[in-house]
């Protein structure tokens, strides 16, 4: 195929017959009607007849005709002869006579009011493809196939592929070539020069400044946070911040984004002058939002790291002055039990007392407990105060280089800011008129120490702390920043929201009328409530308890499911035929039958494809999820496989936006297995984290003692089908809590599975995360592990429910629900079209904000109905089990596969570590496919020798095995003929490792 981006596949099913045809397609393309008889009657002979038939029935298939007319399935000719009555033995006479071809199909295109590829219908096309690169930038293959269908549905006969092909390609250059001219007139001259000069090599530096501008830092400390936002001056420096690339669709400016982070400062210096200044000019304003990102992730690490140092060392000095603490305490014990003792007059007390301890030591002791002792309840402010040293290393650059904005609630910790900016620079600065709102409680006794004095340390760290808590919900923010943005700007408002409004509601399954919608939910509520109060007493597992005041609910835990014997004896037979396989061989086995490598395409959007790339794709996704890097899957003398090679490939073609796209093949391909259908129609799907300690120095980790001892992790969270597939992963820093990434998983992944019901452990439930669930019309089904603390809720506050009268106290506020159904509505919306990022959402929607409280309202009722249906009924109950043990299962492949460098993540940076983890989920979802598929093979052997396999056993069985899949490499106990008679290895060049030439010894 001479056009380079088509891939074999589609150029292989381009207006061509890719199978037989399916019995509902025969019926509705291949049945002649009366027309279509009277026009196929002037034909006199048979075999034109038939071949007549085939070029009217295959326009009216394929959009377009064949080269050989005769080029179709058996299953056609057939139908088709059998309406003529004809034989299919005459056929191949068809072929005989050229020129009739081509007046039948002349008369074809008349019939049936098709129009060929050509003058307005090219110029209707190309005005088409203008107008699809204006709203985005669709890679040139999903542009061929949107093409194709157009033409099709506009009834234009199909050009040849590589004439499409061409068109497409010479538009996309046309449009790319205005875009680069546009962005380019935009820059000033002096800017023009600073975007050159990047890419211009110091005499004493080895690196060009975009070079070290690119470099994420790693360093968590005050100078590395002063590093960072120096940084971003330098970015700033730039001067092309300011300049509006609105207009231009933000697919377009991510592809160019991920090309200058990945290319060679050379190979950017080659392009075009136009391409090369609107590159850099669209990587420079992304460059400064992710080094705003950088330095703040740096700020909250490090504010997070000055605070377990300070606690640390406070409970240390806590332990050092125990022991004279006890000797005061002591001796003011003696002084007190002579103070309680009635046999001792009041006129003889201090006379005791003192006989006992000397006045000098007594006061000395009272000193010691008053000094050592904290009234305060709160020991955070005093572990934050010995650490003020460090903050003052970077707090001035902090409030000179970052500008904060907020909501209403964070306007006290802006005004702290703001004040703590007034007082750099100042020799005897005054703390007169300090903002007092942003100083809790907990630290007044140390911020104001006395009437009218404010200590400024405590001030300073009050006000950080405040910033830290504040930045988390986005209650504080920056505006030019990707992660710390402001969330709120991104919904949708205005004329914007009231245009598609109706669509979203139709979409979501709901209604403008508040009233109808809360009416709905009350009677299922209402009706729900009672079912479970009369199904109550019978329900062995529940006990209503009267604790204190109120009843509770206590829920008997779940036995084990027992294994039948039918079901023990099925796994054994299918489980022992299960070939042994290297990883390598089951990669490449998966890409033969479903192409899956074939995703991978160049960061660049080239279409050119080297020789062996799957070959090398395969040893880069093994290097990477098996954690044993390039070197152990390198091998010098095969040109697909060295080290050079493999890193070349690993920089260009392995990224999110690939690891993604080959995953929905593995997907699809897993649910078109027969056997996949007993375990799932993928609408269910669960949600957990596998955590990884991350050695190595990185602001992209987390603190987290339970699950990294003493050093920082990642959480790789992914979600699971109920067909065993990973259908998304989220890599985090640390342990976020899970009910902030639920949604951002359901509505970012981009399989063709469509789950509506989630699962998860308790800690991914919360209010706002079950309305949520309810406004985008899912199900939320958490795993459960204090069912007796939570409330129950009602709508009807004079329902009478029985047994649960009590239990269900709790009276919903449908007012606020109503007042904020719109704003419920559009950030729904919002969400659903992507507007929005679910993470940011629900960062800022738990507090106190009114939208957030009414979401939080209306996701009472949903919880209620949900912990109503879980008490209820024991199968529902023991269907979250299944599904959560089905990812359990799936952590415990991950870990069998990622096996190198103790398990632990050493990448330094975001993007490589969420490219790592998501080669990891792709690596087990190509195993979970290679079981199924081999499961599926069994089972049917076993039917077809007589075996009874129950559907029962064959819905219990899982492709959950790895012990068959070899992923520890080989030994190799043989040297080649050279090194068996003397000569040397080759020694590893350091511009290409491990290649050489055998030496002579």
């Amino acid at each position: 195929m001479p056009v380079e981006f088509l891939s074999d596949e589609q150029a292989a099913r381009y207006g061509r017959y890719t199978g037989d045809p399916s019995p509902e397609q025969l019926d509705r393309y291949f049945h002649l009607s009366d027309s279509d008889h009277a026009l196929i009657l002037p034909r006199r002979r048979d075999h034109n007849k038939l071949g007549f038939a085939l070029q009217l029935c295959t326009l009216r298939f394929l959009g377009g005709f064949l080269t050989n007319p005769l080029d179709v399935p058996e299953s056609v000719v057939r139908t088709l002869a059998t309406q003529l009555g004809v034989t299919t033995a005459t056929l191949p006479a068809y072929l005989g006579r050229e020129p009739t071809r081509h007046e039948h199909q002349r008369l074809i295109r008349q019939a049936l009011d098709y129009s060929d590829f050509e003058g307005p219908e090219v110029f209707s096309l190309i005005r088409w493809l203008y107008a699809q690169l204006e709203l985005g930038d669709p890679r040139p293959s999903v542009l061929f196939d949107l093409a194709t269908a157009r033409l099709v549905r506009r009834k234009v006969v199909l050009p040849g592929a590589s004439t499409l092909a061409r068109l497409i390609s010479r538009v996309r250059e046309r449009t790319s070539t205005a875009l680069w001219r546009t962005l380019s007139q935009q820059l000033s001259q002096d800017q023009t020069l600073a975007l050159e000069a990047l890419l211009v090599r110091p005499e004493d530096d080895p690196l060009t400044p975009l070079e070290r501008l690119r470099a994420t830092p790693t360093r968590t400390t005050a100078a590395g946070l002063v590093a960072a936002l120096e940084r971003l001056q330098a970015i700033r420096a730039l001067g092309v911040g300011d300049l509006d690339l609105s207009h231009v669709p933000r697919a377009r400016l991510e592809a160019t984004n991920r090309y200058v982070q990945n290319a060679w400062a050379q190979t950017i210096a080659r392009l075009s002058p136009e391409r090369r200044l609107a590159s850099l000019l669209s990587f420079v304003q992304y460059l400064e939002r992710r080094a705003t990102d950088d330095a703040l992730d740096i700020l909250d690490l490090l504010l997070t790291e000055l605070a377990l140092q300070g606690e640390k060392t406070r409970r240390e000095q806590r332990l050092r002055t125990l022991r004279d603490l006890d000797q005061a305490a002591l001796k003011l014990r003696e002084v007190t039990l002579v103070l309680l003792n009635r046999e001792v007059s009041d006129d003889q007390v201090r006379q005791v007392a003192f006989h006992l301890v000397d006045e000098a030591a007594l006061r000395a002791a009272a000193t010691t407990v008053g000094d050592m002792a904290s009234e305060d309840d709160a020991p955070e402010p005093e572990a934050w105060l010995s650490r003020y040293h460090t903050v003052r290393r970077f707090l001035p650059t902090l409030l000179r280089t970052l500008v904060f904005e907020g909501t209403p609630a964070g306007r006290p910790v802006l005004e702290g800011l703001r004040f703590l900016a007034s007082l750099e620079g100042k020799r005897q600065p005054s703390l007169k008129g300090a903002p007092q709102a942003v100083v809790p409680k907990a630290w007044r006794g140390r911020v104001f120490p006395g009437r009218g004095e404010v200590a400024r340390p405590a001030y300073t760290l009050c006000v950080l702390h405040g910033l830290q808590q504040a930045l988390k919900r986005r209650e504080v923010f920056v505006s030019r920043s990707e992660r710390y943005g402001d969330p709120r700007s991104q919904l949708l408002r205005g004329d914007e929201w009231q245009a598609i409004k109706d669509d979203v509601c139709r979409g979501l399954g709901r209604v403008h009328d508040p009233e109808i919608e809360l009416t709905l939910l009350g009677t299922e509520l209402d009706l729900t409530y009672r079912q479970v109060a009369e199904r109550l007493p019978g329900n062995t597992f529940v006990r209503l308890e009267r604790v204190g005041d109120h009843d509770r609910l206590s829920l008997s835990p779940l036995e084990a499911q027992p294994d039948s014997p039918s079901l023990i004896h099925l796994r054994s037979l299918v489980t022992a035929p299960l070939p042994n396989i290297d990883l390598p061989e089951l990669l490449l086995e998966e890409h033969a039958r479903t192409g899956f490598l074939d995703a991978f395409t160049h960061v660049s959007e080239g279409g050119t494809r080297m020789g062996g790339l799957a070959i090398s794709m395969c040893a880069v996704l093994v290097a990477q999820a098996c954690n044993i890097g390039l070197g152990a899957v390198a091998q010098p003398h095969v040109p697909a496989l060295t080290l050079s090679r493999l890193s070349w490939v690993q920089q260009n073609y392995l990224r999110n936006e690939t690891i993604v796209a080959a995953n929905a093949r593995l997907v699809e391909a897993q649910s078109r297995i027969p056997l996949v259908e007993a375990w799932g129609g993928g609408e269910v799907a669960s949600a957990d984290g596998l955590r990884f300690v991350v050695p190595v120095k990185t602001i992209n980790a987390r603190p987290n003692s339970k699950y990294f001892g003493a050093e920082r992790g990642i959480t790789y969270y992914n979600f699971t089908s109920d067909q065993f597939t990973g259908f998304h992963g989220i890599t985090v820093p640390g342990t976020l809590r899970d009910s902030l990434l639920l949604l951002a998983g359901l509505l970012e992944q981009q399989t063709h599975l469509d789950p509506r019901e989630i699962m998860s452990d308790t800690a991914g439930s919360s209010d706002v995360v079950f309305g949520l669930f309810y406004l985008l019309g899912y199900r939320f089904s958490p795993r459960l592990a204090d069912l007796a603390d939570l409330r129950y809720w009602r709508l009807d506050r004079e329902a009478e429910y029985g047994v649960l009268q009590d239990l269900s106290r709790h009276k919903i506020d449908a007012r606020l629900i109503a007042r904020n159904w719109d704003d419920l509505l559009r950030l729904a919306g919002s969400l659903k079209l992507g507007k929005v990022g679910a993470l940011d959402v629900m960062r800022t929607l738990g507090r106190s904000a009114s939208l957030g409280r009414a979401l939080a309202e209306l996701g009472r009722i949903e919880k209620t109905l949900y912990l109503l249906h879980y008490v209820d009924d024991e199968a529902y109950r023991r269907r979250i089990l299944v599904q959560l043990n089905r990812g359990e299962g799936r952590h415990n492949v991950a870990r069998w596969v990622f096996h190198g460098r103790r398990g632990e993540v050493r990448q330094k940076y975001r993007e490589g570590q969420e490219d790592q983890l998501g080669a990891l989920g792709l690596v087990v979802n190509a195993i979970v496919l290679w079981n199924t598929r081999y499961l599926d093979a069994i089972l049917n052997h076993l039917r077809d020798s007589g075996t009874t396999v129950l559907a029962e056993d064959a819905a219990r069985l899982s492709p959950l095995l790895f012990e068959h899949v070899n992923v520890l490499g080989r030994y190799h106990f043989e040297l080649s003929p050279s090194l068996a008679h003397g000569a040397l290895r080759p020694f590893s060049q350091p511009d290409r490792p491990g290649e050489g030439a055998l030496l002579e010894a």
